[in-house]
């Protein structure tokens, strides 16, 4: 029965797969990559690109003394280059790039934080709610002037009681004449200061949490004063003042107590973007520390030869590659469920979201993998700059400071590690992953003493072999949390967030290899050395983890015999990878010195 439910090959229907997937089944070799991408794709994130170096670095220091006037005209100026409409449909006036050529943007034009936080924030959060749940004439009366950058969008949700817990809001909307009447107050909005159209959620009735669409020029908003900040000193962050606000009826945005669908939705959509801005930024980090690191010299020494800095150079290259991977297979997975889609059906927006809201668990491993690699990356970089790098005269002062809010932003990285295995139980407990009838047939191997699988066959057969039994073993320790009541699991983040870092890895792994795989069917095995020992150093300190973190989660759970058969099942699943990664690492650096710290 077990094998019988799992006959349908990673849950690929019709050629489109199904968010959460990758926990069941063999191990993919075919996903969506960067390498996919056309040279007209690369051709449009080069405009954003160049407009960023020409326009926007040139005026570090001022958009950093936040001078008045000077970000929203540069968001004016990238309105009139049409980069304010990439995510926008054809059919409402945008370009309508892909997901993947829009996370391809994110990244390659995320070159300073503060003007990338805005931008990000006026094209994305906050215009994207008007896209997928405005009304015909809601999107006419407002999306023109949002591409063109007439018009500045933010996006109203947290407030100074509720981060977090979104649907906590004490914002009112009273019910009146052709319309409501909003009193309340919303804190940290990005772009706040010079905005010109929020999205606001308030609760109607006190309890119907509702999106409104609300002007700036309406009497009774007004903003509080600039936040001094740890970093992204350049960008607007402020409080929305709403006093007995009117918004009539025609400005209420998607349905009436069904705010947090908008919410919820609307943030899955910023994780991705976040993601892939944070893979960009760790790029530049990259980059500066090798060229540095090269013309520095200790002992006669140039930095990039000893042994302690190439090891960072390493780890810093692993995982901007695999925030590559999975960025973009995430990306190509929205992508190709959107595609089958009617364009000129009138619910096409709404199927869009729906297609996004099927990888909620995807984008966020993308939010919270990417945004802590690029903490990693930027301290490690700072480090190989020693004292000089913990100067303003030196730009990774300020990466490391802008670095550390994408953990907090589109849902604090805790936050994520709580959807993610949340989202995990629910599809199994609707039957939309078959994730109890793996457990079964995972369980039944190793009843039989057949739970160390043999690797295949081919140029990646140990790999492969690795991440189908962390497969297996995340499957395994599943048990442990289907055996607990829903109330109970809720309660017990701890061992959420120890099960979320083990799906986090897993789908990193597989989305690695995969995109070696296809490296080497396209480049051959002789080209793709350098990938390869990229995995292999990644494989082995995630096999490392997630085996730690299963042992830890049954010597929690369990005791006595029971103890002693799940860390003997737990050593069963773990896979013999026979790697020298010390020496994979001092070949990864090589090579990254040799590029100059510049990744494809």
């Amino acid at each position: 029965m077990a094998r019988a439910l799992l006959t349908r090959c990673d849950m690929i229907e019709n050629g489109i797969t199904a968010g959460g997937s990758f926990l069941v089944g063999k191990t993919v070799r075919d996903v969506f990559a960067y390498e996919d991408l056309s040279g007209e794709d690369c051709a449009i994130a080069e405009v954003a690109e160049s407009f960023v170096r020409r326009d926007v670095l040139p005026q570090i220091d001022a958009i950093e003394a936040q001078t008045p006037g000077l970000m929203r005209s540069l968001l004016e100026k990238a309105g009139t280059l049409g980069l304010l409409m990439f995510d926008i449909p054809e059919q409402h006036g945008g370009l309508g790039v892909s997901k993947a050529v829009s996370t391809l943007i994110g990244e390659r034009a995320f070159k300073l934080a503060s003007f990338s936080i805005a931008w990000g924030a006026h094209t994305g959060i906050g215009t994207l709610p008007l896209l997928f749940y405005g009304t015909a004439e809601q999107k006419q009366r407002y999306l023109p002037r949002l591409m063109s950058g007439e018009m500045i969008a933010a996006y109203a949700l947290t407030e100074p009681g509720s981060g977090s817990d979104a649907l906590g809001a004490k914002t009112t909307a009273t019910p009146t004449a052709n319309g409501y009447r909003l009193t309340g107050v919303k804190q940290f909005i990005t772009n706040g200061g010079f905005a010109d159209l929020f999205t606001v959620f308030a609760k109607v009735d006190g309890e119907k949490f509702t999106a409104f669409l609300v002007e700036r020029a309406t009497p009774g908003v007004s903003l509080g004063p600039e936040e001094h900040k740890l970093g992204i000193k350049g960008s607007s962050t402020c409080a929305l003042i709403l006093e007995d606000v009117f918004v009539p009826a025609e400005n209420l945005l998607g349905e009436l107590g069904l705010g947090h669908k908008i919410a919820f939705n609307i943030l899955n959509i910023g994780r991705l973007k976040l993601g892939a801005a944070a893979l960009g930024a760790a790029r530049e980090c990259l980059e500066f520390a090798v060229r540095y690191a090269s013309d520095r010299k200790q002992f006669q020494t140039p930095l990039v030869e000893f042994g302690a800095i190439q090891r960072k150079i390493a780890d810093m290259a692993v995982r901007i590659f695999v925030a590559d991977a999975i960025s973009y297979r995430t990306a190509g997975l929205i992508d190709t469920r959107i595609a089958r889609l009617d364009r000129d059906d009138p619910t096409y927006d709404a199927q869009v979201i729906k297609a996004i809201e099927e990888y909620t668990i995807e984008q966020s491993i993308v939010k919270v993998f990417g945004t802590e690699a690029l903490d990693f990356v930027v301290d490690e970089a700072l480090q190989m700059l020693g004292g000089y790098g913990y100067v303003a005269d030196y730009p990774l002062e300020r990466q490391y400071r802008d670095s550390r809010i994408n953990r907090i932003f589109e849902g604090t990285n805790e936050i994520n590690r709580l959807i993610i295995p949340a989202t995990v139980m629910k599809r199994v407990m609707t039957q939309g992953l078959p994730m109890l009838a793996f457990m079964q047939q995972v369980e039944a191997d190793l009843a039989s003493g057949n739970g160390h699988h043999q690797p295949v066959d081919g140029p990646l057969a140990r790999e492969i072999h690795a991440v189908d039994q962390a497969k297996r073993l995340v499957a395994y320790t599943t048990r442990l949390l289907l055996q607990r009541e829903p109330a109970e699991i809720g309660r017990q983040q701890q061992h959420l967030e120890t099960f979320a870092d083990m799906i986090i890895d897993l789908y990193a792994m597989e989305s690695a290899v995969a995109r070696t795989a296809k490296l080497i069917r396209r480049r051959g095995e002789e080209k793709v050395k350098f990938e390869r020992d990229l995995i292999a150093v990644f494989l082995a300190d995630a096999t490392e983890r997630l085996c730690g973190r299963a042992r830890r989660l049954f010597g929690n759970d369990t005791d006595g015999h029971d103890l002693a058969r799940h860390l003997a099942n737990v050593a069963q699943l773990t896979p013999f990878l026979p790697l020298r990664v010390l020496d994979a690492r001092t070949r990864i650096a090589e090579h990254v010195v040799g590029a100059c710290g510049v990744l494809a």
